[in-house]
């Protein structure tokens, strides 16, 4: 972890009162509840989509801030091509906008973005943005923003089994090198540690094809505030509670 990362990391640490070491280092968050936040306040779902584009700005620097490593949000799943196609469509011109929108401040703080999902599927304009930033910021060294676009689970193990069934049938990979950890680093999220706290807004109580793999032992946090309304101190209000609990992982 680099030096400032550990810096902001320890400071934040203190100032909520919590050890260091109960700091969650990655933290997930399915990012849920816009088009409901823009429905209560009679406003058009774009409007409620679009304050929450802002949100994922305000969180990734909070993020930044308190010195955790790595930040995913889960953005786009590969089930949300089913919405209204004019939405959808909304949705991609948003996206391409942000990407842009959010270079200077990821050179900024030394952010660094990756990208979780399958490209093919998107805009060639999208695609062309998202590959961009990702290039632009690939030398920074402070925190990884992982950015699921086009994600889902499932799709991402399958993905990762038919590579490693690929890779075994041109003998790069033996029937005894697939493991747990063979099948780790044939995942989108390879150079990523686990999440050690996962949360989502707006109250559901369901994955929703995030990370299926990965969370096996991830903290879960619902809170009942939608994601536009999601800010630095619900963040915190996570933070705390994972730092109250004790992980077992399995054990006593």
């Amino acid at each position: 972890m680099e030096s400032s990362t550990f810096e902001k990391r320890k400071a934040a640490a203190k100032r909520l009162g919590i050890a260091i070491e109960r700091m969650p280092r990655h933290i997930a968050i399915i990012m849920d509840g816009n088009g409901r936040w823009a429905a209560r306040k009679g406003l058009p779902r774009m409007l409620g989509h679009r304050r929450g584009a802002e949100t994922a700005e305000n969180i990734t620097q909070c993020c930044a801030d308190f010195g955790i490593e790595s930040l995913t949000l889960y953005s786009f799943s590969i089930d949300n091509w089913k919405r209204p196609k004019a939405e959808v469509n909304s949705l991609m011109d948003l996206y391409s906008e942000y990407l842009v929108r959010i270079r200077p401040k990821l050179m900024e703080v030394s952010v660094k973005l990756v990208h979780l999902g399958r490209l093919a599927q998107l805009r060639q304009g999208l695609k062309a943005e998202l590959v961009e930033t990702i290039r632009i910021t690939a030398g920074n060294k402070g925190m990884v923003l992982a950015l699921a676009l086009n994600y889902g689970g499932r799709a991402e193990i399958t993905d990762a089994v038919r590579e490693i069934a690929r890779k075994h049938k041109t003998g790069q990979l033996a029937l005894a090198d697939i493991d747990e950890h063979c099948i780790s680093q044939h995942l989108y999220t390879a150079a990523l540690a686990e999440p050690d706290l996962l949360i989502r807004t707006a109250n559901e109580m369901r994955i929703s094809n995030f990370l299926l793999w990965q969370i096996s032992y991830s903290e879960f946090y619902v809170t009942r505030t939608f994601w536009p309304d999601f800010k630095k101190t619900n963040l915190e209000r996570a933070i705390l509670t994972y730092a109250g609990r004790k992980r077992r992982f399995g054990g006593i």
